[in-house]
């Protein structure tokens, strides 16, 4: 195994918090994640790094049971529960939130009623306080229409409104795409304050030294399957494997 191929977690190493076992997960017959495995601490932040196309978004949508790619083998633990047995509402109750690369803030509701509306379902997580805490910004602009905020803006709700529930687990898809270095900053310093809380983090992004920049560990993908599991400061260092896999 070369350097670039580093020792993916074992079924008989010690439980982590969060872990993935040979995942393999299907877009009708086309076969996008091929045996994925890895762990993850509790609140770690991971960069899920690779080319467009190497499997980055599907395997967060096989972690939280969406209803495409279809995981037709492997196992997902969150905590002791087996999430490769649920349906994803299930997955979403016990703690698993995604924000997607689109962000889906609600048109025609106000940026205090999109946080309230995540709040319906039980378990409820942050209070409104405490998230105008975290997001100043929106506290700023609470009876704004969400779909009227600049993109960065929505990406803090579209946070937010996974942390309006109780979870253990954020996936956030490209939770950069678009936006200018000022407002990636001000989201790191939310997703760090975050990690603080013990809450564990994926991040699948392009902006790769930005994710690097915040992440304890890199995963980087290639056509399905992980070919580097290491610190983010590996990656940093690695010219060649960063060339040959990220193309920065």
């Amino acid at each position: 195994m070369s350097n670039q191929q580093k020792t993916i977690a074992s079924k008989g190493s010690d439980p982590a918090f969060f872990s993935c076992w040979d995942i393999h997960s299907y877009y009708g017959e086309s076969y996008i994640v091929q045996g994925v495995s890895f762990d993850v601490r509790e609140g770690e932040i991971i960069a899920l790094l690779g080319r467009n196309g190497a499997g980055k978004t599907s395997t967060l949508r096989s972690i939280a049971r969406a209803d495409e790619p279809q995981v037709q083998h492997g196992e997902i633990w969150l905590d002791h529960q087996p999430l490769h047995s649920m349906k994803d509402y299930e997955v979403a109750q016990i703690g698993v939130a995604l924000v997607p690369e689109d962000r889906c803030v609600i048109g025609g509701l106000t940026v205090e009623e999109n946080l309230q509306l995540a709040q319906i379902e039980k378990p409820i997580g942050w209070s409104l306080e405490r998230i105008y805490e975290h997001f100043p910004r929106l506290k700023e602009r609470r009876s704004q229409d969400g779909v009227t905020l600049s993109g960065g803006e929505q990406q803090m709700l579209a946070v937010a409104r996974a942390l309006a529930r109780d979870i253990k687990l954020l996936l956030l898809d490209e939770p950069y795409e678009g936006l200018a270095p000022v407002i990636v900053h001000e989201i790191e310093d939310i997703l760090l304050n975050i990690k603080k809380l013990g809450i564990t983090t994926i991040i699948v992004e392009q902006n790769a030294v930005a994710a690097l920049r915040l992440a304890d560990r890199a995963l980087i993908l290639d056509t399905g399957k992980i070919v580097f599991d290491g610190s983010a400061q590996e990656v940093l260092d690695n010219e060649e494997l960063r060339h040959q896999y990220l193309a920065i």
